[in-house]
């Protein structure tokens, strides 16, 4: 019999868009190996549970939020991934609104906050190989599903729902085509409410009408 002595871990990759910038929520780490770097959130599977209730339990720790849009991206398991034993890591990412984040550092971390993916810290582990599949993965998932609507507050301007395409795809897509494309695919209604507490003209606010993920090519 062959008997092994593997851990598996869930890491949360967490997206969020800041100041019209893609944000990853990184945890500096509080023990070795790698203090004082910076890590994705991440955490042991306990005996009790699979990966996924797993993945769910650390994003609530994280940023105290429910019922986000989440999948499964890879498993990573290089033997020296991680330097005290054979980890194998099922990584996730997570979409979240900022405006319902409460981000919070547990025991494992002495600091928690979102960087843009552009302005990022040297990270620890092998988590620069595990966000660069996850950047990809966000990109590839916005040009041909509705999931864009997750980053969004739950109304939404058209304006702020075209910056989240272009932000994530790091392009400038031209107003009038977006908006034809929008109403051919009949993905968004009015809500009947605008912007307040702005200085200009307030826009309109618009919500999804299907929360279920679904193909819809935008882009």
């Amino acid at each position: 019999m062959i008997k092994q002595k593997i851990l598996v871990t869930v890491d949360n990759v967490i997206f969020t868009i800041i100041k019209d910038q893609l944000n990853v929520l990184l945890i500096k780490r509080l023990i070795e190996p790698y203090k004082d770097m910076w890590a994705i959130p991440w955490w042991f599977v306990y005996d009790n549970e699979d990966c996924q209730t797993a993945a769910y339990r650390e994003l609530e720790e994280e940023t105290s939020l429910k019922n986000v849009y989440l999948e499964q991206l890879y498993t990573f398991s290089d033997p020296k991934r991680d330097p005290r034993g054979r980890v194998i890591s099922i990584a996730y990412m997570a979409l979240v609104s900022r405006e319902n984040v409460l981000i919070k550092a547990w025991s494992d971390a002495a600091e928690v906050k979102f960087f843009p993916i552009k302005s990022l810290p040297k990270l620890a582990f092998d988590h620069k190989k595990i966000l660069d599949y996850a950047i990809q993965r966000i990109k590839r998932k916005v040009e041909y599903t509705n999931v864009a609507q997750y980053i969004l507050p739950s109304k939404f301007t058209l304006s702020q729902l075209q910056k989240v395409y272009e932000t994530i795809l790091d392009t400038k897509i031209d107003v009038r085509n977006f908006r034809k494309k929008l109403d051919k695919l009949n993905i968004v209604k009015e809500t009947w409410d605008k912007e307040i507490w702005v200085q200009y003209r307030p826009a309109k606010l618009y919500k999804f009408i299907d929360k279920k993920v679904k193909i819809v090519e935008i882009i």
